[in-house]
């Protein structure tokens, strides 16, 4: 069974923002992710801020989820360790299943950049309803790294030799082994 496609398949995003100090004018990470994927032709379903709140993250992200019409949740903010950063708190217990891969790769890309302050990210993802959720940090900067670096071709159909597309487009082959 074939796992990519020859077409680019336009997936619905939201994006959540999660900061106590930002609103629209200075949500830069949530304008960049936006823009970002809207630019390579997904559609942007919903975008919002909520404060660093275990249950009003929860809440909104259980709302997306819910529907099925939104095939993945962008999350940036809360991943560090202040007191108030809860995003992998209030997501994680979210999950059907984990993508522990996306927060190794994150950490890992994000070494050449930052250097060993990457040990004090928490990104993380996983896979709800059919739904991936991935949680970035707060910069920009990172919320670039995320996508032009893992993001871009995960959520590709045509990127080889497997894509997230299966696991969140029902009407999608699901991934073959490589073989």
């Amino acid at each position: 069974m074939a796992h990519v496609s020859e077409e680019f398949i336009p997936l619905n995003i939201a994006v959540l923002t999660v900061s106590d100090t930002r609103n629209e004018e200075t949500d830069t990470s949530g304008q960049y992710l936006a823009e970002a994927l809207q630019a390579t032709g997904h559609k942007l379903a919903d975008r919002k801020i909520v404060p660093d709140d275990i249950y009003l993250m929860r809440a909104e992200v259980s709302r997306w989820i819910a529907q099925e019409d939104i095939h993945a949740v962008l999350v940036t903010g809360g991943t560090g360790f202040t007191a108030r950063d809860s995003t992998p708190e209030a997501l994680q217990p979210l999950f059907d299943k984990t993508v522990d891969g996306f927060g190794e790769l994150f950490r890992k890309i994000s070494f050449a950049d930052i250097g060993s302050a990457t040990v004090q990210s928490r990104a993380l993802a996983g896979l709800a309803n059919r739904t991936l959720i991935c949680c970035m940090p707060g910069s920009t900067g990172a919320c670039r790294t995320a996508w032009e670096k893992i993001l871009l071709e995960q959520l590709d159909a045509r990127h080889r030799p497997c894509n997230f597309i299966p696991h969140i487009c029902p009407a999608q082959p699901v991934c073959a082994t490589r073989g």
